[in-house]
């Protein structure tokens, strides 16, 4: 058996963006099209490493390289990526000798991009792993967008390639696009050849992140769920005219910045009023992102903690103009797929296959990537 085709059995370690803990999965692949998925954990931070990672994330963005916050972060990180494993191995009745690798993301605290071929762009996750991989004494690969930033991309999605291989095992033989509905909403068009240099994948636009900074900025919650949008009336012009945010019109690959779209044409609204509208300008953005596809999908498969939202997934019904599923409906563990593309991408990065490409991330070709950090002997 070549290098190439060998299956490996991998671990994969995904820090949430809501900075509510680690999710670890265990994945049996060979990095192409073979692909096991097995079970899966969630390790939930402390308050203290929240707030901790918080406040290196602000660090971060000051430029305070060297604040004790994220010296702090860094360790908590750390600490939480080795139990999370270790409930794992537990879990899945693994000894470490069993465990081929591991891939590691880590918790971002600054993403920037190079803006221009003149200047270095960045990118920072924090977890410490030579230190996972000597507590654990199974090798680790974590930094997997730095080759890609390096190169002038933007380091970001490194999900569709482990996306085309979960989508060439349904074996349609026709376009599919997944959503993935977090805090933006996030496209992935996959080719009926599902070859990961004809994907296409972007920002659609926002996700869940406009309607909680605006429940947060009235009243200090977010909307958990939809529950303050579940109480609001659309306001169908608001939507009307926040779609003409010229994002819209950007071709892909794109990525939203915080700062693209503004509240003004909602401020008169209530704060349910207000939530129910952004929630409806997420689903019209998906409607909106079907238009710069290089074809017209068979369907859609939604993914992300969106898809726990009643009031988005009514909207996205109400909006969509083609049929669409859930990841569990297409027999995807949706809430895994992060840590298990992290797994994923280590078992490719060992065989130095590529994990990101130029429709993706804007690379100027399909680059490899990963940092390896041995476990001691």
């Amino acid at each position: 058996m070549q290098v190439s085709d060998k299956v490996l059995t991998a671990i994969g370690l995904m820090s949430s963006p809501l900075v509510d803990g680690v999710r670890a999965a265990v994945m049996r692949t060979d990095g192409l099209g073979e692909v096991e998925q097995g079970p899966s954990v969630f390790y939930p931070y402390p308050r203290e490493t929240k707030v901790n990672i918080r406040r290196a994330i602000k660090a971060a963005r000051e430029g305070l390289d060297e604040a004790e916050s994220i010296a702090k972060a860094l360790d908590d990180v750390t600490t939480a990526h080795i139990k999370a494993s270790l409930r794992l191995l537990e879990k899945a009745y693994l000894t470490r000798d069993e465990v081929d690798v591991i891939g590691m993301h880590g918790h971002s605290i600054l993403h920037k991009p190079s803006p221009s071929k003149d200047v270095i762009g960045r990118s920072w996750q924090i977890g410490s792993a030579s230190i996972v991989a000597t507590e654990l004494r199974i090798d680790v690969v974590s930094e997997f967008r730095q080759e890609d930033i390096d190169r002038g991309g933007r380091g970001i999605p490194l999900m569709p390639v482990y996306i085309a291989a979960l989508v060439a095992k349904l074996d349609r033989g026709k376009p599919i696009c997944v959503l993935n509905i977090s805090d933006k909403a996030a496209v992935t068009y996959v080719p009926a050849s599902c070859r990961p240099e004809e994907m296409v994948s972007f920002d659609a636009g926002p996700g869940s992140n406009l309607v909680d900074e605006w429940v947060h900025f009235h009243t200090g919650e977010i909307d958990d769920l939809g529950k303050t949008a579940a109480l609001g009336t659309v306001d169908e012009e608001a939507v009307k005219l926040m779609a003409l945010n010229p994002y819209f019109r950007r071709s892909a690959p794109k990525y939203l910045d915080g700062y693209d779209f503004k509240m003004k044409a909602i401020e008169h609204l209530s704060v349910e009023d207000g939530a129910a509208t952004l929630t409806a300008l997420a689903a019209e953005a998906l409607e909106k992102a079907s238009e710069v596809l290089p074809d017209a999908p068979e369907g859609w498969i939604v993914c992300g903690s969106g898809r726990h939202n009643d009031i988005f997934m009514k909207e996205l019904e109400a909006r969509m103009q083609a049929p669409f599923v859930t990841a569990e409906e297409a027999g995807w563990q949706s809430d895994d797929l992060h840590a298990q593309a992290m797994a994923y991408l280590a078992v490719r990065s060992l065989k130095k296959l590529p994990i990101t490409y130029p429709k993706t991330t804007k690379a100027p070709h399909p680059l490899t990537g990963g940092v390896y950090s041995r476990a001691p002997v």
